[in-house]
């Protein structure tokens, strides 16, 4: 005779809710993400992929043989561009996925955003600007939304058993 399966964590699993998998934690079920929350990740996503098409640009006109005036400087540029891309994708992604940390980065991100954003909208660069401030306005209050706040809220999974 066979015993059924335990958990180890000791958390219930609902194997028979939709979008609960077998032995799923009932604490982790599968929840549509808010509109608010979809919103935000996706200007944020949308942020992240400017940076990369800025960073390809700046990287084919770094490689082409524009003048600079240190290459490794220049290198230095490209390599952040490509690593604060990264980092908006996973904050875009795990955002969308509802976890507490999210909420400070895509903060940090869109006040990045603004303080390029006013300057250019405030030199005369009217569209540009316009297109830096309003999303990252729009997501500025949408991260305080309660909707957003609610969803994301998960911490993370628990440490593995022994």
């Amino acid at each position: 005779m066979s015993r059924p399966p335990v958990n180890p964590a000791g958390v219930p699993a609902i194997p028979d809710e939709p979008g609960n998998g077998p032995g799923r934690p009932a604490d982790q079920r599968s929840t549509p993400a808010p509109v608010a929350a979809t919103v935000v990740a996706l200007i944020a996503g949308a942020e992240a992929l400017a940076l990369l098409v800025a960073a390809g640009w700046y990287g084919y006109e770094l490689f082409t043989g524009s003048p600079v005036l240190s290459f490794w400087g220049a290198v230095f540029t490209l390599g952040l561009l490509l690593a604060f891309s990264a980092w908006l994708f996973a904050v875009s992604l795990f955002l969308y996925r509802g976890y507490r940390w999210t909420r400070a980065a895509a903060l940090v991100a869109q006040l990045f955003v603004l303080t390029i954003g006013v300057p250019t909208l405030t030199s005369g660069l009217v569209l540009a600007g316009a297109a830096m401030v309003v999303p990252a306005a729009a997501a500025i209050v949408l991260l305080f939304s309660n909707r957003v706040i609610g969803h994301a809220s998960r911490t993370g999974s628990p440490p593995p058993a022994l």
